[in-house]
């Protein structure tokens, strides 16, 4: 933007007001100066159509998902604040982060990774973290009078949004954490931590995963919730109702859950073609 110093001064003056920080400052300008060379025009010059096609032009060179929104944001205080075009900025839209799919581990992988696990209490509570498909926070919350043993249920007190839910308590994980009590009697919480009182931090449970991975020699990001993803995802491999995983998992909407079904390459390739059921001759008549 050398040749149009005034206009650059006045974004720099704007900015200013407004408390931007300097490295702000400094990105914003950059950005504007790009879009202006990028036309060749000075940016006051320049429409919304332009923005549009500059955004599409740094999209096809695979500028990152934040680097483009921090251009969206300089073009956004441009047009708004220095040019004072206020209905523009809002038709400028930021670049929506592409949702990554979920790491899952294979049956055999789960296994390995569990049997890894050194620790008892580690062991016992990762093991119920994937029969269960909890998240971190209500594996830790479970205390032994959410085991449900009679109705084969274990009750999630505080999910998430502070919500209620019940959720399957297989006879393997029943039996596991059996032994487990036997073992360690907790008394309150069922997994504690060092002082009874309080349950296990969530740092031991990630530190047991990091060193659980590394041991069975699993080249992918084992977590507590690659844990909870497995779960889900091997229960749609195995033909329950992805709206009963739903109510499993605690999902608001079923939207949530429906990212499993691009996971799940099993179930597609047991997924018969509709033209399973059509005869069609191959060879057409003569």
């Amino acid at each position: 933007m050398t040749e149009i110093s005034p206009l650059r001064r006045r974004m720099i003056e704007d900015m200013t007001v407004r408390n931007l920080s300097p490295a702000t400052q400094r990105s914003y300008l950059n950005a504007v100066s790009k879009f202006s060379r990028f036309f060749g025009r000075s940016p006051d010059t320049l429409t919304l159509e332009d923005v549009r096609t500059f955004q599409v032009h740094l999209a096809s060179k695979r500028v990152s998902w934040a680097s483009l929104n921090q251009k969206v944001a300089a073009l956004r205080f441009f047009y708004g604040v220095t040019l004072g075009m206020a209905e523009i900025p809002e038709r400028i839209a930021y670049a929506r982060e592409p949702r990554r799919l979920p790491v899952v581990l294979s049956a055999d992988e789960v296994v390995r990774f569990l049997e890894a696990v050194p620790s008892l209490k580690a062991r016992a509570a990762l093991t119920t973290a994937y029969a269960a498909g909890l998240r971190v926070s209500e594996v830790i919350g479970l205390r032994v009078s959410d085991i449900d043993s009679r109705r084969s249920m274990i009750r999630i007190e505080h999910g998430k949004g502070g919500k209620q839910r019940y959720v399957m308590l297989s006879a393997q994980l029943l039996a596991i954490l059996r032994t487990y009590w036997r073992l360690a009697r907790p008394e309150n919480w069922l997994f504690p931590g060092r002082d009874a009182s309080r349950p296990i931090e969530p740092t031991v449970l990630h530190a047991a995963c990091r060193t659980a991975r590394a041991a069975a020699g699993i080249d992918k990001q084992v977590t507590v919730h690659v844990l909870r993803h497995s779960f889900a995802t091997h229960l749609l491999e195995s033909g329950v109702d992805i709206r009963v995983i739903q109510v499993l998992l605690g999902h608001a909407h079923l939207s949530s859950t429906a990212r499993y079904t691009h996971v799940s390459q099993e179930l597609i390739g047991r997924t018969a073609s509709p033209l399973e059921r059509l005869r069609l001759e191959v060879v057409p008549p003569a």
